[in-house]
């Protein structure tokens, strides 16, 4: 009997599992075929133009928009229906985030129509046409994400997983195309900057993509092709923000949702006043290290030299404080004895695993740099720098993903948590008497009336209980009643000292959180404007190659600016959780 009950779920669950098997292959297969696409327009190849390639991310665009056009009128169509949502899935400031860089994304978007409009006669129609596409397919694709992120799907469930896994590769292949095309750009200009650091023996051509007509107004051309590669960052991060998001929902079909409270977590600016500070005293000399190291490298040897050593003390010295401040989080941590959350939750792992994931992307640079300097027979003095600098990155991302992978899987505290059961007892006549229930029942506003019992302490007043059966002599009950009140001193003053050491902790924690979130966006914008040193060094070209260094530089640095933003966002949440 229990066989045959229990075959028919197990049966059922073989068409979803082969669904899933299915749609991935397909995002799969469909990931490396652009993927492929892409690189072969990226090394030249013969029959192969830009214009394939657009064309391929034009219709991928277009056949998303149908499946979200299709999934949208359904939902409208269903609205009364009550449907299965994921508290954890799509928070509101994940949405806010992904909102604002895809505004930017639409800028960069008008600035392309822009200068296609300038360079028509040279360009294909698709070059047109793309940033048209990629407009609507943005603003659609927003909107679709702040509605239905949540959602947990339980119909169509194998039509809606080709679906989203269609819509999450169709984005990482547009990051990868993002990351191709400031990649280029970002090589182009390293190549023109070697010569002055003295490295003329590395040949240097550029690999050009530009039109081959003249631009009908020079000004706005110029305005358009230089402010496109500075607008570039966001829509990388957009793209990747938008398939872990779809991911998610596709991981969310056919799940059973475990219905419990979600506990609204705002953030609150109130107790974080010290790591905001100097969060954004490291944030603003971030920033004007970076305009000073993007003016002097390039300018001349010693010039570049002096960029480059500014950018490595500048950043040992802010991944030092970043360790500190994990190393104290993780104590405070270890003093603590809380359990953690290892219900089933694919946004929460999902963050875990891309943190990982993405952190070896910088592991690889600095272990690189590492052994380069090691094995180089020359050294340039600002290269020693390179070394600390180097232990520190491996070391602090080391530090900070724990933080964050523990504070993301701690169980929030909950009110009197740390009163896991309060009786107190008196003597009387040589036995014991409870006089209290347990401390769920007195938050709760009530008492086990089956024995008649009545919560002696709440909020640190007395109360007695009168028993009319019993006859007590008043000095017998004022003793009892002198010894409960000492009784309840005692606790007062236990759980007030208890408080005080539990805010004090979280006060900590809050502000590490939000000093380490500043740092990891001020960490983030130098790569993802042009300041890397991994490019400028010089020494790491010379020990492994030029051509080899740079593919691992160009396959390394996308995840290494990911990781950055991934870690602000995972901080922001954890700061808000605590």
């Amino acid at each position: 009997m229990e066989k045959a009950g229990g075959s028919p779920a197990v049966g059922g669950s073989y068409p979803q599992k082969n669904a899933e098997i299915l749609s991935s292959q397909y995002g799969i297969n469909l990931f490396l075929a652009g993927l492929l696409l892409t690189f072969a327009w990226a090394v030249h190849a013969v029959g192969i133009s830009k214009s394939h390639l657009l064309s391929y991310l034009i219709t991928l665009m277009l056949i998303q928009l149908l499946w979200m056009l299709w999934y949208l009128c359904r939902s409208c169509t269903q609205r009364r229906l009550i449907r299965d949502k994921d508290t954890h899935a799509g928070a509101r400031w994940l949405k806010c985030g992904i909102t604002l860089f895809a505004v930017i994304t639409l800028i960069l978007d008008s600035f392309k129509i822009g200068y296609y409009i300038d360079f028509s006669n040279c360009l294909s129609p698709t070059e047109g046409i793309f940033p048209v596409t990629h407009a609507v397919h943005t603003i659609l694709q927003v909107y679709f994400l702040w509605c239905h992120a949540k959602d947990v799907i339980q119909s169509f469930k194998t039509l809606e997983r080709f679906g989203v896994i269609h819509s999450v590769f169709t984005n990482l292949l547009l990051w990868t195309n993002g990351v191709l095309t400031e990649s280029k750009h970002q090589l182009n200009e390293h190549k023109e900057r070697l010569i002055t650091l003295g490295f003329g023996n590395i040949t240097i051509v550029l690999d050009d993509h530009a039109p081959q007509c003249n631009c009908t107004t020079t000004t706005l051309c110029s305005i358009f092709s230089q402010g496109i590669y500075y607008l570039y960052p966001f829509n990388i991060e957009y793209h990747i923000l938008a398939s872990t998001m779809l991911y998610v929902l596709w991981k969310n079909i056919g799940r059973k949702v475990e219905y419990h409270q979600q506990n609204k977590t705002p953030f609150k600016f109130h107790g974080i006043t010290v790591g905001m500070i100097f969060g954004l005293i490291v944030l603003t000399s971030t920033i004007a290290i970076v305009v000073v190291y993007l003016i002097q490298i390039g300018g001349s040897k010693i010039k570049s030299e002096l960029a480059l050593t500014m950018f490595y003390l500048h950043a040992i010295f802010v991944l030092a404080l970043m360790c500190t401040a994990g190393i104290v989080a993780l104590l405070i941590y270890r003093l603590e004895d809380r359990s953690l959350d290892n219900s089933k939750n694919p946004a929460r792992k999902l963050d875990a695993e891309l943190l990982v994931g993405t952190a070896a992307g910088s592991w690889l640079l600095s272990w690189g740099s590492i052994l380069a300097i090691i094995c180089a027979q020359a050294h340039p003095k600002y290269t020693w720098y390179n070394l600390p600098y180097s232990v520190l990155v491996i070391i602090e991302k080391y530090i900070q993903n724990l933080f964050i992978i523990e504070s993301i899987h701690r169980e929030q505290e909950k009110v009197n948590d740390n009163i896991k059961t309060l009786r107190i007892v008196t003597i009387s006549r040589g036995s014991t008497l409870s006089l209290t229930p347990l401390y769920k029942e007195i938050y709760n506003g009530r008492a086990t009336h089956d024995t008649g019992e009545v919560p002696c302490l709440f909020k640190g007043s007395i109360c007695g209980r009168e028993n009319d059966d019993a006859g007590v002599a008043k000095e017998e009950t004022s003793q009892d009643n002198t010894s409960v009140m000492h009784s309840a001193s005692d606790f007062s003053f236990y759980s007030r000292n208890s408080n005080s050491v539990t805010k004090n902790k979280r006060r900590i924690l809050k502000n590490v959180a939000a000093f380490l979130f500043l740092c990891n966006l001020s960490l983030w914008i130098p790569p993802a404007f042009g300041c890397r040193p991994e490019y400028d060094n010089g020494l790491e070209e010379i020990v492994f190659g030029f051509e080899p260094w740079i593919i691992v530089v160009n396959l390394a640095m996308p995840f290494s600016i990911f990781y950055r933003m991934h870690s602000a966002a995972s901080l922001f949440e954890v700061n808000c959780k605590t």
